[in-house]
């Protein structure tokens, strides 16, 4: 399954460097080349997406992958959701480290009241 987050990562990585290698996208993304294989179908087959060969190029497996009309509407969308998650993460964290640092401060306390 394509998670929402490997689709905005490979989206925002394509849109300016469309002639990645599946090879260089795995090691950028830290996914195996095996997942981004699947995860460049499953883009093309939902429209977001168009490869094709270079035009000039001698090497006739390379591809350009481009992002369609839709796929940037997409990335749009992804990139305010993923901003809304990295957003409520942030804020569950300070809190945690609100409290951790409330916690040392009582205990440092007490121990200096001894």
């Amino acid at each position: 399954m394509l998670s929402d987050e490997v689709r905005y990562k490979l989206l925002k990585l394509l849109e300016p460097n469309p002639k990645l290698s599946q090879r260089q996208v795995a090691r950028e993304l830290g996914i195996s080349l095996g997942k981004v294989n699947y995860c460049l179908k499953a883009l093309a087959e939902k429209g977001w997406i168009k490869a094709g060969n270079f035009k000039n190029s001698e090497n006739k497996i390379e591809y350009l992958y481009l992002l369609t009309p839709r796929g940037i509407e997409e990335k749009t969308r992804f990139t305010l959701q993923f901003l809304q998650v990295k957003m409520k993460e942030y804020d569950a964290l300070k809190d945690e480290i609100d409290q951790i640092r409330d916690e040392a401060q009582r205990q440092a306390r007490r121990r200096g009241a001894r």
